[in-house]
């Protein structure tokens, strides 16, 4: 994947997340993600930039929209047979909970969905995708070009894996949630399980028909275990960075 040139700020992140890059079909013996996944200051690093995409209702959106508020930015895709859905269900579980302790704080963070399979993310199947998760949280695809832009400026790495005129396929990508500023400055990257860690356990379910129109989550939270993404690490990722 390697190609072009990277400045040293972008090489800085882009190795983390070569160790991160995972396929999404990983069973609950896979090791999806072998990096730190503690948060850290990204101050400086130039991860972002301005973008026009398109959200679930079919209407553009783009970055300088959310200026003002933090952004809680994952890359995903909704045909995730796994690793999605948790990251996702962990992480609103905790925005809901900041919700309800601090709802004023709560108020200045957008949660934003990016889909990095484009092919089939249109705006139709990611509306009941995010409702699924949580009433705010926004989906975002655009065409492949536009996606590819996106994700190399977001330090995103992806790949399709399957022959092509494929349907049925996985798209591996880089599990790396990110919190940006109200300037659209990235702060640190949000906390998520490796899955070969000891002890963590999610239990999930999804259901529905092949549209998506029709979608129940389930997850269940070792909170005991060393799980580095439970939703009372995300919570306290959020009370710690959102001012």
């Amino acid at each position: 994947m390697a190609g072009g040139t990277m400045n040293k700020a972008k090489i800085a992140i882009a190795l983390p997340l070569l160790a991160l890059l995972a396929a999404c079909n990983m069973g609950a013996d896979g090791n999806a993600s072998s990096g730190e996944s503690a948060p850290g200051e990204l101050a400086g690093a130039r991860i972002g930039a301005p973008f026009t995409l398109t959200d679930q209702d079919g209407k553009p959106r783009g970055w300088d929209d959310f200026k003002g508020q933090y952004r809680l930015v994952y890359f995903g895709y909704t045909y995730c047979p796994d690793v999605c859905p948790v990251d996702l269900q962990r992480i609103m579980q905790a925005f809901a909970q900041f919700e309800k302790a601090q709802p004023a704080l709560a108020a200045k963070v957008q949660p934003i969905f990016i889909s990095v399979d484009p092919a089939r993310d249109t705006s139709a199947i990611l509306k009941p995708y995010v409702a699924a998760f949580h009433p705010r949280l926004i989906g975002l695809t655009g065409t492949p070009e536009q996606i590819a832009k996106v994700a190399k400026d977001f330090v995103v790495l992806y790949n399709v894996e399957g022959k092509p005129g494929d349907k049925d396929y996985l798209v591996s990508h880089s599990r790396t949630p990110y919190l940006f500023d109200p300037d659209g400055k990235p702060v640190a990257l949000v906390p998520v399980d490796d899955p070969s860690t000891t002890g963590a356990s999610v239990d999930y379910q999804i259901t529905g028909n092949e549209t998506r129109g029709n979608i129940e989550l389930e997850a269940r939270n070792d909170e005991q275990s060393a799980d580095e993404g439970s939703p009372s690490k995300v919570l306290a990722f959020l009370e710690k960075w959102v001012k």
